[in-house]
């Protein structure tokens, strides 16, 4: 029943603080015209008038940023908690092992080769481009610091940080120069990009970003059982018959999937998916079955509430995204880091 009543805080949160960053903005509209206008959507309450102007502005310019930010926050968070369950690490974060830094390395690339790459394609199969772009920058990445980590056939986590250092670093100076030679255009777009924001949905990105992220959605959750195993260790979850190598190929390609996706449409979007599934494990525990589900609520939850805060902390100026969840995740980053060193360095 508690765990009942924790996924039902978490799904009503969600819903809430969806409906009032539908509220907020240059033009406020009243939380319960937002429910009416969704309501009518949905085919209830007919009889009962909305202002025009007002469902004009939710549904095109509202709306896809907010649904952008939940499947966003969604993604990053049960990504880190998978990969933190395949590494039994709660660093093990996507930014932290290169995977975000690889994907936001060919996003650039493509940003800047824009004119090349798109010419004469519609504005959908451009973002697919990006979104398909990101994705392989991720893979490449994880599958190097995978590779490098590995350790008589299996990952170590020390390796493994320090070869997501090496690869954040040399993805962060091939990324510094792409921008270093790139047109005023160009380089604005990457600048405004690399902070991270979900000012630009459309309907758009958000439809391209659909089958990068609900199929992660859809089939992290079902490895909650084999991640659980996991932590027992590679060699006693073999023992017990799982395809340890075919679970973790997939954990890592769904993951990246997710996390590709995400970062071509938003930028960089930090500490998210190192954050939540260690908020997430404080209420559930350590299984799987439920962090892995209850990640993704939670994750689109803080994002709605950062971007809530985005918009709102210096209005009429918007902050990047980016900027506000890492001063978010810092200080919980350093806590984690503080409370568990001597687990971390074994």
């Amino acid at each position: 029943m508690k765990k009942g009543l924790i996924y039902s805080i978490l799904g009503l949160g969600v819903f809430f603080a969806a409906a009032f960053s539908l509220s907020i903005g240059a033009m406020k509209i009243p939380v319960q015209d937002v429910l009416l206008i969704l309501a009518k959507k949905a085919g209830l309450f007919h009889n009962r008038p909305v202002d025009e102007q007002y469902d004009t502005v939710l549904m095109i310019v509202r709306m896809p940023r907010v649904i952008m930010g939940l499947l966003i926050g969604a993604a990053l968070g049960i990504s880190g908690a998978a990969i933190q369950g395949i590494f039994r690490n709660p660093l093990a974060e996507p930014g932290l092992i290169g995977i975000s830094s690889g994907a936001s390395l060919f996003a650039v690339l493509i940003i800047a080769s824009e004119v090349s790459l798109m010419a004469g394609l519609s504005n959908l199969l451009g973002y697919y481009l990006l979104a398909f772009g990101s994705f392989i920058g991720a893979g490449i990445a994880a599958f190097v610091v995978y590779q490098i980590a590995r350790s008589d056939g299996k990952p170590n986590v020390a390796t493994m940080l320090l070869a997501g250092i090496a690869i954040n670093a040399l993805a962060g100076a091939l990324t510094g120069l792409v921008t270093y030679m790139a047109n005023d255009q160009q380089l604005r777009n990457i600048t405004f990009w690399l902070l991270g924001s979900l000012g630009g949905a459309t309907w758009q990105i958000v439809l391209s970003l659909l089958p990068f992220i609900l199929i992660p959605l859809a089939f992290l959750p079902m490895m909650g059982k084999t991640l659980n195993a996991f932590a027992l260790g590679e060699n006693q979850a073999q023992q017990l018959g799982l395809p340890v190598g075919r679970v973790k190929r997939w954990v890592v390609i769904l993951a990246t999937m997710a996390v590709g996706a995400s970062v071509a449409v938003s930028g960089i979007i930090s500490f998210v998916g190192l954050l939540v599934p260690h908020m997430v494990r404080l209420f559930f525990g350590v299984d799987n079955r439920r962090v892995l589900p209850a990640s993704a609520l939670l994750g689109a939850l803080i994002l709605t509430l950062a971007d809530m805060i985005s918009r709102k902390l210096v209005a009429p100026v918007e902050l990047p995204i980016g900027v506000i969840t890492a001063l978010l995740g810092t200080p919980v980053f350093l806590y984690i880091l503080i409370k568990d060193k001597k687990k971390i360095t074994r």
